[in-house]
């Protein structure tokens, strides 16, 4: 185990990195490891459900627009993200767009953590297969190699969320999974520190569709709405990180930190909706193309913004 002292700071440094928020799984979770010897290896899962008042079709185009704006909030003063590829691939029948993107965080954390954390241990390196509806994500850091992984596997289905295991676990794995329920317009389930009037589905109305403010009982009603379209994304969240003594807190910190995540995510994707709605996937790789040159320049331009060490 780390002496007190030295566990305070890495409390401090997970916090700060699981914090930082880039959007649908764009995320920045990553541990430094300070000499402790890596010995045995574990694995957490959990299973959220996210139901939606849109189409699977208009979620492809909602979830890319939202990535890329919510890119450009956390970019600045050296650090944010870093796009290296975005190409269409095609590899065992499998066919969509492969992303490699890099976030840098060395202003994420405090002086004292960026100051003896070891080259490298401050990028995290994302890789994204978007095989819609089905889409892939892993993040990774080269200083710690295969003992850090986070993966986060998707099924965009039209249904009200009510499918088990829609990933095909075996049953032993299934049955050792825990399974979160979000609601976007539930404000409990928000942090305070998220928490955003104009990005609250409760409050926001859609002008262009005339859907919201979500009640309630939004999902019960949802169903019956035939001028409506609803959808629930599946996200199968693995963890796995080797860190004796500490793969529990950590595990269970990021899964906690993956549902905080996906809760204000998705809440955005709806509350930007008269944003994107007019919008097509040609739309969005032109706007892609344009967020990555704007990304380039911002982080050397800009000054920090979004998350950093100076919060809380």
């Amino acid at each position: 185990m780390l002496p007190p002292s030295l566990e305070a700071v890495f409390d401090q440094f997970i916090n700060k990195l699981a914090s930082c928020e880039w959007a649908a799984g764009v995320r920045c979770k990553m541990i430094c490891r300070f000499g402790q010897r890596f010995l045995t290896a574990m694995c957490s899962f959990s299973y959220s459900r996210v139901v939606l008042p849109v189409s699977v079709e208009e979620y492809q185009v909602g979830q890319l627009y939202t990535v890329a704006e919510a890119s450009k909030n956390e970019t600045g003063g050296g650090d944010g993200v870093e796009v290296l590829k975005n190409e269409p691939y095609e590899k065992d029948g499998e066919k969509g767009q492969y992303t490699h993107k890099i976030y840098h965080l060395q202003t994420k954390v405090s002086g004292f953590i960026a100051k003896i954390a070891p080259k490298g241990s401050l990028t995290v390196h994302e890789k994204a297969w978007n095989a819609y509806p089905y889409c892939r994500t892993i993040l990774t850091n080269e200083y710690m190699k295969d003992n850090f992984m986070i993966k986060i596997e998707t099924w965009h289905k039209p249904d009200m969320g009510d499918q088990e295991n829609v990933h095909g676990l075996d049953p032993d794995t299934w049955k050792d999974v825990e399974v979160v329920y979000i609601d976007i317009a539930d404000k409990r389930q928000i942090d305070s520190k998220d928490y955003k009037e104009d990005e609250d589905p409760a409050k926001v109305r859609s002008e262009k569709t005339g859907r919201g403010p979500l009640g309630p009982d939004w999902k019960k009603e949802l169903p019956n709405k035939s001028d409506c379209p609803h959808m629930c994304a599946y996200k199968l969240v693995t963890v796995n990180f080797k860190w004796f003594g500490l793969q529990n807190k950590v595990e269970n910190f990021i899964q906690k930190q993956e549902k905080r995540l996906f809760t204000k995510f998705h809440r955005q994707v709806f509350c930007w909706l008269d944003k994107w709605i007019d919008l097509t996937m040609d739309d969005i790789r032109r706007m892609e193309e344009e967020t990555q040159k704007e990304l380039d320049e911002m982080r050397v331009k800009d000054p920090v913004k979004g998350s950093t060490a100076a919060e809380d």
